[in-house]
């Protein structure tokens, strides 16, 4: 008989995700002890107290913020906002002054500067993002209460056995609106219990606001009774304290609100009911454990309630929006009113808000909101983000997207919102590319505050970002392209797409958005013969060459030198036909020559300075001067034209096959959409239209 080592028992399916279990995350978040314990946490972190203004602000500059200057203008950008909770699936681009705005009133809601009594309406268009906005924070709320930091707590009564309050068997009563532990301190004593208990500091002060909600303070007024009014016995004996975790999908702290058609609208939805087969067990509708306090802003308590489309509201809901956002309070039906602390934040497209503002009726809800504008972005690599986060190569399966396509698209919907610019003599596509912090010859960053301060409704109208999503979506699933979709396919199914566009009614709108078609088409025309041209002329040591020759040239003419020529070792005064053949490739006049050369000189010494070697691919003016010059020097013995021909030589063909190549490695093409390109910049030659 031989004896083996036996091999240790694969562990059961189960078990191995049973390990993957925190035991410890778990009896911190299952925590629960007596109401001493409670004071105990409040004294070492009164932070825990905070409202739900105050939580909802920290919880977002928990994730930190980064300051930087647009146009002479210092921003802040706040990077919960990215969404890193959900590896920026939610994530929101180019509003960084909205969401700025939104977040000084949270701020100032925090510190209890008044902004705490209203409603917060995001405005915009559809498809601006608002209903993200608030998703996030909701979110972000829901895991940040599962945080050390964002810790909260709430209690039940316990031992209720014999005592004839919680109604049938049951030994324990849960608070039903999970409010905070300290509001079973009688309001009268909680100043002098604070302060002489220690619970504030330095850094926050414990402020104790509002009273227990109609069922507690039943089962509280019970409990002094029969303990003769002893507050100490009624709370050691009855007061279990436990960890709160907010969570939307268990109704905990958060809450969502979605309108119905009028008929149907009920404004217990938002305050709570009569629970109908409690009323025998507790003999009277109008005992409070006969009721569910389960409407939104009941159940929204101590975090966050939102309110989509907030102005479809039947004037019946106002009511308690409006008192629930001022007096921080809300009446359920049969029982006095009821104290709430919670962020309501509601949303509206640009028809609802229009509305309200010719409904007189809607004045006291105009009075209590504070606006914040949420429009659609006007900077192109924000919009571009956009598409980029769902269209991806790790979402897109089996599909190329070729280069600039996503830009394409974005090009056109950030056209869409721009507003025609009034002076500058400036186009559509100029503006643009100004806010998207491009540099254009005789602009400044104050032209581009200019045109912004007279832009009053810029991005309020246009293109909504849902829209190129599903025409992005349309070219996806099209049989054409050879598994490779192009900028030509989206642009296609945008114009397409215009026809039926519920929200497009006029014929001038149309055709505005079929112009800037084309004026994307040829923007995109000069992308790709860039690209192409760039391709022919990466040709490293030629360029090289070339750059350095330049180089030695304009040194010697701004010294007022001559140049070794290399081949005959000869001193000849520097060569001006070459020097102008490069600076004519980007427009440098004649008269302006001097100043380019002893700009690129300024460029050389401050690299000295620095230490550094100068490259002239740092300097963008000049690396593009010498890619057109040699490309003028190479096109001819390239034959590009050939391309459109039906035979090609073997020669030509070599050399084309090494543009496509260099197409896939340094732009990023494959090899269907290389030559889709090609062939589209040598049709262009074939008719002559190319500039170089």
């Amino acid at each position: 008989m031989t004896d083996t080592l036996a091999s240790p028992p694969e562990a059961s399916m189960v078990s191995q995700i049973a390990d993957m279990q925190d035991y410890d995350r778990y009896r911190d978040l299952a925590w629960e002890g007596s109401f001493e314990d409670y004071l105990s946490i409040v004294r070492e972190r009164p932070q825990v107290t905070r409202n739900a203004f105050q939580r909802v602000y920290d919880m977002v500059i928990s994730y930190g913020t980064e300051e930087y200057i647009d146009n002479k203008k210092k921003l802040i950008r706040y990077n919960f906002f990215r969404d890193e909770i959900d590896g920026g699936k939610d994530a929101v681009f180019g509003l960084d002054i909205p969401l700025m705005r939104l977040m000084n009133v949270l701020k100032a809601a925090s510190e209890g500067y008044g902004p705490e009594r209203r409603v917060i309406l995001l405005h915009g268009p559809v498809g601006s993002s608002k209903s993200t906005i608030a998703r996030l924070l909701k979110k972000g709320l829901e895991r940040y209460s599962g945080t050390p930091e964002g810790a909260l707590y709430t209690f039940k009564w316990v031992g209720l056995t014999g005592m004839g309050l919680s109604g049938g068997e049951s030994d324990t009563f849960d608070s039903p609106m999970h409010e905070d532990p300290l509001r079973v301190i009688p309001q009268e004593w909680r100043e002098r219990a604070v302060g002489k208990l220690g619970l504030s500091n330095d850094k926050f002060r414990v402020k104790l606001e509002g009273d227990m909600d109609p069922a507690s303070r039943f089962i509280f007024n019970g409990l002094i009774k029969k303990y003769d009014g002893d507050w100490g016995k009624v709370v050691n004996n009855h007061i279990k304290v436990k960890r709160l975790i907010l969570s939307e999908k268990d109704r905990i702290g958060i809450g969502t609100f979605q309108p119905k058609d009028e008929k149907n609208q009920d404004s217990t939805e938002l305050t709570g009911d009569i629970n109908y087969r409690k009323i025998a067990e507790y003999g009277s509708d109008s005992d409070p454990r006969a009721f569910n306090f389960d409407g939104e802003f009941n159940i929204a308590n101590r975090g966050i309630v939102e309110f989509v489309e907030v102005l479809k509201l039947d004037v019946a809901f106002l009511y308690d929006l409006l008192g629930a956002s001022q007096e921080h309070r809300i009446k359920p039906k049969k029982f006095a009113q009821t104290d709430i602390d919670e962020v309501i934040i509601g949303h509206t497209n640009e028809a609802e808000y229009k509305r309200l503002l010719n409904n007189e009726f809607m004045e006291a809800l105009r009075d209590r909101t504070i606006k914040i504008d949420v429009p659609y972005i006007t900077r192109l690599s924000d919009e571009i983000k956009i598409y980029e986060k769902d269209f991806n190569h790790e979402r897109v399966r089996g599909r190329h997207i070729a280069p600039h396509t996503l830009e394409v698209a974005s090009m056109w919907a950030v056209l869409s919102r721009l507003e025609e610019p009034k002076k500058h003599n400036l186009h559509l596509l100029q503006k643009m590319k100004l806010y998207d912090g491009k540099v254009l010859p005789g602009y400044t960053q104050d032209t581009v505050k200019e045109l912004r301060k007279e832009s009053k409704r810029e991005g309020m109208e246009g293109i909504s970002p849902r829209y190129v999503q599903d025409k992005i979506s349309n070219a996806l699933v099209s049989d054409s392209g050879e598994g490779t979709i192009n900028p030509f396919m989206v642009l296609n199914e945008l114009e397409k797409g215009l026809t039926h566009h519920s929200l497009i009614t006029s014929e001038d709108g149309k055709k505005r958005y079929r112009d800037l078609v084309g004026v994307v088409k040829r923007e995109y025309e000069e992308i790709v013969k860039n690209e192409v041209q760039r391709a022919i002329s990466a040709d490293e040591e030629a360029i090289t060459k070339l750059a350095a020759n330049y180089i030695d040239n304009i040194k010697a003419y701004a010294l007022k030198e001559k140049v070794k020529n290399k081949y005959t070792g000869q001193d000849e005064e520097p060569d001006e036909r070459l020097m102008r053949s490069i600076e004519e490739k980007i427009d440098i006049p004649e008269n302006r020559k001097d100043d380019f050369r002893r700009e690129i000189m300024n460029f050389i010494g401050a690299k000295a300075v620095e230490g550094k070697k100068f490259d002239w691919q740092t300097n963008d003016r000049l690396r593009r001067a010498l890619e057109l010059k040699l490309f003028e020097d190479q096109k001819d013995s390239i034959k590009l034209k050939t391309l459109v021909s039906a035979v090609v030589d073997r020669e030509t063909q070599e050399k084309i096959d090494i543009i496509k190549a260099r197409l896939i490695r340094y732009f990023g093409y494959n090899e269907v959409s290389a030559t889709d390109v090609l062939n589209y910049v040598a049709s262009i030659f074939a008719r002559g239209d190319a500039k170089t």
